[in-house]
């Protein structure tokens, strides 16, 4: 967001809780309905959107056994719904050289519990409108991020020592996913090296299903 407005952006936020942009609205996108109106709203004042990032997220660490079925629909809800309920109602302001960003997860390349799938679902979309978008003159950019330092997933505590390795911060995720609107690079890893992990989840899921059962 700051990198944006830095950049001379208007950046008009979404979000349940207040935020630095320009003009903020208060939405759940969870919500169809509720993200309908916000956007029925932002492009009144706003009729033509070059840039729409859709980054909303919650965890649910755990797998299906461990998670609570609320956690579990919740997940979906936010995580892949709510790309697509965003999408769809800002359809209208996206035109010819306009661009989407879907911030999925190197999650969504692996299996690995209700998060992974509500994100493998977001990959699905985001590639899936990346195609149907394409005629219209719409660039769609997928970024994967590994794990990242933030308030509502703290990733550092966690690994202890590792963390300077594997944790980065939400600024050079920014930086990335910047670079491949302006390159329309559209599809990227970051850091790259995740992408190792996509490449054994798709090239041996057995063995990687075997692997983690033991």
């Amino acid at each position: 967001m700051r990198a944006l407005r830095a950049r001379g952006t208007l950046v008009v936020g979404l979000s349940r809780r207040p935020s630095e942009a320009d003009e903020h609205e208060e939405c759940d996108v969870a919500d169809r309905g509720a993200v309908e109106a916000v956007a029925a709203r932002v492009l009144e004042r706003h009729p033509r959107i070059d840039l729409l990032v859709n980054n909303a997220g919650v965890p649910a660490r755990g797998n299906y056994l461990s998670v609570d079925p609320e956690a579990i629909e919740r997940v979906l809800r936010v995580n892949y719904l709510g790309s697509v309920w965003t999408t769809l109602a800002f359809l209208p302001g996206l035109r010819e050289g306009s661009h989407l960003v879907n911030v999925v997860s190197v999650a969504g390349t692996v299996a690995v519990g209700p998060y992974s799938a509500s994100k493998h679902a977001q990959l699905a979309f985001s590639r899936s409108i990346a195609v149907e978008l394409a005629p219209r003159g719409i660039s769609v950019h997928t970024v994967s991020p590994g794990f990242v330092e933030t308030e509502g997933f703290p990733q550092r505590k966690r690994f202890g020592p590792l963390a300077s390795r594997i944790v980065v911060d939400p600024p050079f995720v920014v930086r990335r996913l910047l670079e491949a609107v302006e390159k329309d690079k559209r599809e990227i890893f970051v850091p790259r090296w995740y992408r190792v992990a996509a490449w054994v989840q798709a090239l041996a899921p057995g063995l990687v299903a075997r692997a983690r059962a033991r």
